[in-house]
């Protein structure tokens, strides 16, 4: 076994199903490796799109997800998609190529300090310098991964120790051992000394089993103390965050247990879509006026940020249980009356089992008051749909792609407006079907989040994608992954030629919209270009034809950009988010 055996082994030890790369010489050995071990390898155009890759498939899948990328540059290019999985908390481990281990710090290709650079952005990291070390490292790399709060883990794995030991000899040969005289003797006896210590032992390891991790269970007193504060509650209010579906198997169990609870729920981040499309207990609109009325609120895996406007809004009255992995993050900006230092969905399936019947009729003007909220704020979003604008009305367009896509259909997110814009009117289908960035607000992540969300979904499953146009320039390119690699995709780009977001609050408070405006640019015809079908959408009389066509097509197997051009409204003005 070479190196890239030996990942490979672990790999698929650990249920890796798909490995994410951009090709590069210090990596190829993993790369073919993996390939023979049964690992679909998925190609991208940017290094980035590796990791959002990874990252999809791990928050659908619960198998940490795995990037491959080169030295140097293509780590680099990688940090603000590491960074943006370590604060969405998504396990992963990413595989770095190095320099030889002899070279290093002597001026070698693409030879810096990667561990400095990646260090602030991951949970750990291992620098291998030993074939007998390979194995050991990543199987620690995936226990830390998903130990606690998860996250990302990087490896640096050097090109010598990846490849054959007889290849490496000669390419030492080559660069060190050339010399003549005292200085070559000394050279080729330190290449041999040292690759002697590299491959020393080398075929000493056997991948291991499956990596046992803690569930993070609650403390069964805890949970007794909130079953009583539950069956109690007068206005209860129960906010989902993202976390609670740290062990994805899990998503059907813990919506059972809400819906045994039967007290009001909001769904945040990623974990939008783990009731459905519709459930009574749901609720989408009007949060914050909820959180103001409720006399208990009981938060899992969603921390007092500025997505709850740091705890400050909600109820003074109100008893607050906060449930997190982050033990940090339970008294973070607000002091609960109860903090659980626990997984979410264990602790809300543990809840349902030890409250019992909690479904009171003193819910029932509470849940009557939710629900007026709800309905009245849809009417004003049916309103301001038929608004007319000067080309499609995005609210409009949102509409018609709610009642047209499948009821099992995956959500791939990636912008600003037009992307807030629907998350107000598009209903998730099914739990793990609503992927976002997340609290770091990332955009770019669209390519790789289709391409990871396509990789590991059901053959003939349709994804959406909502597309901003400025957002769409970062990950266009892996229109060309989608097609090579056979993934049906349908991305709707929302062209009002802007950043809109932005330019709303900027034009408003500073008279200016410089840096904001875009050309409604022919993102189709782009599209095309890389292989994919590209269908061009100006007039309203045309969405649901052009809409019919993209699921035709997309049932064919064939990856299809819309390119849509809307109008402006006033749907989300003040909304910035700072």
């Amino acid at each position: 076994m070479n190196g890239g055996d030996i990942v490979a082994s672990v790999l698929a030890a650990q249920g890796v199903k798909v490995l994410f790369t951009l090709c590069g010489g210090h990596i190829s050995p993993i790369l073919v490796s993996s390939k023979r071990a049964g690992i679909r390898v998925v190609d991208v155009r940017d290094e980035a799109s590796t990791v959002f890759a990874a990252d999809a498939v791990a928050r659908m899948t619960g198998v940490p997800g795995v990037a491959a990328v080169t030295a140097g540059p293509g780590l680099t290019n990688t940090l603000t998609a590491v960074e943006n999985a370590m604060l969405a908390q998504t396990p992963m481990v990413i595989l770095g190529g190095a320099t030889a281990t002899m070279l290093k710090g002597r001026g070698a290709l693409q030879d810096i300090d990667q561990i400095a650079l990646i260090k602030p952005a991951v949970k750990a990291t291992f620098a291998v310098n030993r074939v007998r070390n390979i194995g050991p490292a990543l199987e620690e790399a995936f226990r830390i991964a998903q130990e606690g709060i998860q996250g990302p883990v990087f490896v640096e794995l050097p090109v010598d120790i990846l490849y054959d030991e007889e290849t490496v000899k000669g390419w030492a040969e080559k660069e060190l051992g050339g010399g003549k005289g005292f200085m070559g003797t000394v050279l080729k006896t330190y290449a041999r000394q040292h690759l002697y210590r590299v491959f020393r032992n080398k075929d000493a390891f056997k991948a291991g089993p499956l990596i046992p991790v803690d569930p993070m269970d609650p403390d069964a007193g805890s949970v007794e103390k909130i079953a009583a504060m539950i069956r109690e509650a007068e206005r209860p209010v129960i906010v989902v965050g993202a976390q609670t579906l740290a062990r994805p198997a899990e998503a059907l169990s813990i919506a059972s247990a809400l819906r045994a609870l039967g007290a009001p729920v909001f769904l945040g981040g990623s974990a939008r879509g783990l009731l459905g499309k519709e459930d009574p207990i749901q609720f989408r609109h009007k949060r914050g006026n909820a959180l103001k009325k409720a006399d208990l609120v009981i938060i899992t895996g969603f921390p007092f940020d500025f997505r709850l406007q740091y705890g400050v809004k909600i109820n003074a009255k109100a008893k607050i249980v906060q449930v997190n992995r982050d033990k940090a993050a339970l008294r973070k900006n607000r002091t609960p009356t109860a903090a659980i230092h626990a997984d979410g969905g264990r602790f809300l399936q543990a809840l349902a089992r030890k409250a019992g019947d909690t479904k009171s009729a003193r819910w029932s003007g509470w849940f009557d008051e939710l629900r007026n909220n709800e309905a009245a704020r849809d009417a004003e979003i049916a309103v301001m749909a038929e608004e007319k604008t000067e080309h499609l009305n995005p609210i409009d367009l949102c509409r018609h792609i709610e009642a047209k896509m499948s009821d099992d259909a995956i959500l791939v997110v990636d912008g600003g407006d037009f992307v807030a814009t629907a998350a107000y009117v598009v209903r998730p289908r099914a739990p793990l079907a609503w992927l976002d960035p997340g609290v770091f607000g990332t955009l770019g992540v669209g390519g790789g989040f289709a391409v990871g969300a396509a990789s590991v979904a059901v053959k003939g499953r349709e994804i959406w994608m909502f597309y901003g146009d400025g957002a769409s320039a970062y990950s266009l390119a892996e229109f060309d992954t989608l097609a090579r690699h056979g993934m049906s995709v349908i991305a709707v780009i929302g062209n009002d030629a802007c950043w809109a977001q932005i330019a709303r609050d900027q034009v408003t408070l500073l008279g200016d919209d410089v840096g904001t405006p875009l050309a409604r640019s022919d993102y189709h015809v782009v599209a095309k270009g890389y292989g994919a079908k590209g269908l061009l959408l100006k007039h309203p009389r045309d969405i649901d034809k052009v809409l019919d066509e993209a699921k035709a097509l997309a049932a064919d197997g064939h990856p299809v950009l819309i390119n849509a051009w809307i109008g402006k409204t006033s749907f989300r003005e003040g909304s910035i988010s700072i």
